[in-house]
């Protein structure tokens, strides 16, 4: 196999509130072109570490690297430049409700990208189909969309400033087996077509086994495994191997050797 090189560099991790440790000691890499899932228990601190990554979070020990840098020890400008080469799609959407979905994609491009208001609402309307959203959804508000529509407008918007690399906050919770299933294929698609890497926080195991290169394991505060499926199954863990060979993971490995055989 190729080696990639990485692009985000997680080392040595500590985050804790008041007396409570989330992580300790957790190293972590984001390869350049690979879909990277990461799973965990409850309490893990799968989101911490996402923000920790992209600096809203500031870590009690520890380096993160991104593109080679620390985005918490630039000075404004330089974090500013760099912030513009990934994109966050939240859990919920984080939406502003009192804009429309292309005024919610045309934002970053006017407050980071110094577009005017005519040439980013164009880029907007761009990004609205890239996402596979119909082209009358760009006038909508948040809450006249499907929950399916809120998470391909969110990834619109993470999309807007033409991101290296996403990071994505369980984008198929709360959508149905089918808008699931298509939403993952909009994000390999999407990765193949412009050679993103993507950080996937995901319970979906449709989702790790159809898309995702190198699956990632928090446990015990750290990353316990951090490699190929086949690997990550094999790993010996009580919660890994309840969780992928339960009958919900055995069903997702026969999904997949099923669409592979046809």
């Amino acid at each position: 196999m190729v080696s990639r090189a990485a692009l985000v560099e997680v080392r040595g991790l500590v985050n804790q509130f008041g007396a409570q440790v989330v992580h300790d000691n957790l190293d972590l890499d984001i390869r350049q072109g690979e879909i990277l899932g990461v799973v965990g228990g409850s309490g893990t601190g799968k989101s911490v570490l996402l923000r920790s990554i992209v600096g809203l979070l500031r870590p009690a020990a520890g380096s993160v690297k991104v593109f080679g840098a620390d985005l918490l020890n630039l000075d404004a400008e330089r974090r500013s430049q760099l912030e513009r080469r990934f994109g966050v799609l939240f859990q919920r959407g984080a939406l502003f409700s009192s804009l429309s979905v292309v005024e919610n994609i045309a934002l970053p491009l006017i407050e980071h990208a110094g577009l005017p208001r005519a040439d980013a609402e164009h880029l907007a309307r761009l990004k609205v189909a890239l996402a596979g959203l119909p082209v009358g959804a760009g006038d909508k508000f948040p809450d006249e969309l499907s929950g399916g529509m809120v998470k391909r407008a969110a990834l619109a918007r993470a999309l807007a400033l033409d991101p290296e690399i996403l990071f994505l906050d369980e984008p198929t919770a709360g959508l149905d087996p089918i808008g699931a299933a298509a939403f993952d294929q909009l994000i390999r698609t999407l990765r193949d077509a412009l050679g993103l890497s993507v950080f996937i926080i995901t319970h979906d195991l449709d989702t790790l086994y159809s898309i995702c290169d190198r699956v990632a394991v928090l446990s015990q505060k750290r990353v316990l495994v951090a490699d190929r499926l086949e690997v990550v199954e094999a790993t010996d863990d009580a919660w890994v191997q309840e969780y992928f060979h339960g009958p919900r993971g055995r069903a997702a490995a026969q999904a997949v050797l099923r669409s592979e055989t046809y």
